[in-house]
C-alpha cells in the first residue's frame, strides 16, 4: 500500500462503471414510476444498453476483492491484530455480501430492461405489467445495494468514520453522474444519424432539467456530510475532512464541486441553454468528470496523505482508466448494435 492513490483509481473506475450499468436500469424505471412513459419509450432502450457494462464491473469487482489489502486499507491492520473492528469489517462477510448483492441487483436490472423490451416488442405475448412489477422492486434494490457499496468502498475505508446519510449521498451522486454520461450519449448518437428510433429534440431539455434537479439535490447531500459533523463538534469524524482539505485535496475538491454543481446550476438556470444539445453535452461531461474525481477523493483520502496523489498523474492511473473506458465503449457499441438501436455501418 505504498501508493494507495494508484489503487484507488481502479476502485473509482469500478464504481463509475457499476453505477453507469445500474443507472441504465434505474433510469427507465424512474420514468415509468413517474408516469413519463412517452419519454421512456423514446430513450429507455438507449439507457438500457448501459447494462452491458455489468460484466466489466464484475471483473473489476473480482480484482478488487482478490487484492483485499490494497482495496481495503483496514484489512492489513486487522490481519496484524492491530485493530479491533466491528462485524461489518469481517472480510469473508464483505466478499459474500458484495458477490451476492452484485448478482441479485445485476440480474434484476437485466430482467427489468428485458421485460421493457419484450413488452413493447410484443405486448400481446409479453404483458407490460411484468415490467411494472419489476419497476416497483428496482428502487428498493438500488437503494439497499447502493448503500452497501457506499459503505464498503468509501465510508468504512477509515474504520470508525461514519455518516448516517453517506449511502444516500453516494448513490445519488452516482446517478447524477449517470445522467451526465447519458446526456453525452444522447448527443453523440443523435449527431451520428445512425439511430433506428430517433427521439424528439425536447428530450434534451428534459435531460437538462433532470440534471439541474439532481445537481441541487447533490449539493444538499454534499453539504449535509460536513454540516452535521461540524455543528455537532465531532472531531474524530471531521479528521477525514481536514486531512483531505489541508493535505492536498482542497483544489480538486473545489474542482468537482464546480463540475457537479456550479457549472450545471449556472448554465441550466437559463432556458435557452436547456434547449441547446451541444451545451447540454458539455455540462454532462462536466458532471461525469466531477463524479469520477469526487469518488477518487473519498476513496484515496481515507488514508494518510503520503499514500495518495492527484489522480491521473501517473502512467498506471492513465493506462488503467484508458483500458477500462475503451472496453466500456466496445460493450456499449455491441449492445446498441445487437439491439438494433443503431444502423450498421456499410
Amino acid at each position: 500500500m505504498d501508493d494507495f492513490g494508484s489503487w484507488s483509481v481502479l476502485t473509482t473506475n469500478f464504481l463509475i462503471i457499476l453505477y453507469l450499468a445500474l443507472g441504465g436500469a434505474i433510469f427507465p424505471v424512474i420514468l415509468q414510476l413517474a408516469g413519463a412513459t412517452r419519454w421512456r419509450a423514446q430513450v429507455g432502450f438507449l439507457a438500457g444498453t448501459c447494462t452491458a457494462l455489468f460484466p466489466i464491473a464484475f471483473v473489476l469487482l473480482i480484482i478488487l476483492l482478490l487484492n483485499g489489502e490494497m482495496t481495503f486499507p483496514w484489512l492489513k491492520a486487522a490481519h496484524e491484530g492491530d485493530a479491533h473492528l466491528g462485524g461489518w469489517h469481517n472480510y469473508k462477510f464483505l466478499v459474500a455480501r458484495e458477490l451476492i448483492g452484485f448478482f441479485i441487483v445485476s440480474g434484476l436490472s437485466v430482467a427489468a430492461i428485458r421485460c421493457q423490451y419484450l413488452a413493447e416488442a410484443d405486448p400481446k405475448k409479453h404483458k407490460p405489467e411484468r415490467f411494472g412489477r419489476l419497476a416497483i422492486l428496482m428502487p428498493f434494490a438500488y437503494v439497499i445495494y447502493g448503500t452497501m457499496i457506499a459503505w464498503d468502498f468509501e465510508m468504512t475505508l477509515q474504520p470508525g468514520w461514519h455518516s448516517a446519510s453517506y449511502g444516500a449521498y453516494q448513490f445519488q451522486s452516482a446517478f447524477h453522474g449517470f445522467l451526465g454520461f447519458f446526456a453525452m450519449m444522447l448527443y453523440f448518437l443523435d449527431r451520428s444519424g445512425r439511430l433506428t428510433r430517433p427521439f424528439e429534440p425536447k428530450i434534451f431539455n428534459y435531460t437538462a432539467q433532470f440534471i439541474l434537479a439532481m445537481s441541487i439535490m447533490w449539493v444538499y447531500f454534499y453539504f449535509t456530510q460536513y454540516l452535521v459533523m461540524w455543528y455537532g463538534r465531532l472531531p474524530n469524524d471531521m479528521e477525514r475532512y481536514w486531512r483531505m482539505i489541508e493535505e492536498g485535496y482542497l483544489f480538486i475538491g473545489m474542482v468537482f464541486l464546480a463540475l457537479k454543481f456550479v457549472i450545471p446550476f449556472c448554465v441550466f438556470l437559463f432556458k435557452r441553454n436547456r434547449h441547446n444539445p451541444s451545451t447540454i453535452m458539455v455540462v454532462g461531461f462536466c458532471v461525469i468528470l466531477g463524479t469520477w474525481i469526487e469518488r477518487y477523493v473519498w476513496i484515496s483520502g481515507s488514508v494518510a496523505s503520503n499514500l495518495y496523489h492527484i489522480p491521473l498523474t501517473t502512467t498506471f492511473d492513465i493506462a488503467v482508466t484508458v483500458v477500462i473506458m475503451g472496453l466500456s465503449w466496445l460493450a456499449l457499441g455491441w449492445a446498441l448494435s445487437n439491439w438494433w438501436l443503431i444502423r450498421h455501418e456499410p
